[in-house]
């Protein structure tokens, strides 16, 4: 599995973070708040299988073999726990990971969680991510092209639809530890009434609203996200 390491002094009794990346995306996407973040964690940018860099297996997996997968490669590359920060799908990996690997995570941050309970329908899902789409950087939209392009329809749809099917609120409710769920204002993918519901279900849940931040928050207001893990990491 690929993976990236922004440039960071190796300073041992700094926390590590695990960044993993959501649904069309690579890890690329991560890098503005993996920079923020750089010098004061140990922070890797994993791409799961079949997106970015990393190979594509010939089966589209599932949540459960993402968060496993995801476990397997930090023992392969020594790193026994971390805090884990995901956006969108991917707090929907962390989610089950949390919950099959305890063990290995420290805390967890949501940021942006998905999917909304009230809007579990391709056509609720794409709708809401079309008016948030407008509310991103425009710089953007090229990368996001271009790892869907690498990535291809049928990955997308498959990957899509397990997003879909998932019950995310069971796994929130077994998720003990400490969990930062980050929304953005700006976000229509995220209301913020289930960003509400999602930290009420976790049992160690706290929220932290970031204001003029639409869905890719680690994108378009890494300054902020950044603050944000600081306070709670």
């Amino acid at each position: 599995m690929h993976y990236r390491v922004p440039y960071q002094r190796p300073v041992p009794d700094r926390p590590t973070i695990v960044m993993v990346h959501g649904l069309v995306v690579s890890s690329r996407y991560m890098t503005p708040t993996a920079e923020q973040l750089a010098p004061d964690y140990h922070v890797y940018l994993p791409e799961l299988p079949g997106f970015g860099k990393s190979q594509k297996p010939d089966h589209y997996q599932d949540l459960d073999e993402m968060s496993d997968t995801l476990a397997a490669w930090m023992t392969t590359v020594g790193l026994p726990q971390a805090v884990l920060l995901g956006n969108s799908l991917g707090c929907q990996i962390i989610a089950r990971f949390a919950v099959r690997h305890p063990d290995r995570i420290q805390a967890a941050i949501l940021v942006s969680p998905t999917m909304d309970v009230r809007a579990r329908t391709a056509r609720q899902e794409i709708g809401r991510w079309l008016v948030n789409v407008l509310r991103e950087p425009v710089s953007l939209y090229p990368m996001v092209l271009r790892d869907f392009m690498e990535i291809g329809f049928r990955r997308f749809a498959a990957t899509f639809h397990y997003g879909l099917e998932d019950s995310i609120e069971v796994y929130l409710a077994q998720m003990e530890l400490p969990t930062l769920v980050v929304r953005g204002t700006w976000d229509t993918v995220v209301p913020q009434e289930w960003a509400e519901y999602v930290t009420q279900m976790l049992p160690q849940g706290k929220l932290t609203v970031i204001k003029r931040a639409a869905h890719d928050v680690n994108y378009n207001s890494p300054a902020e996200l950044a603050a944000a893990v600081r306070s709670f990491v």
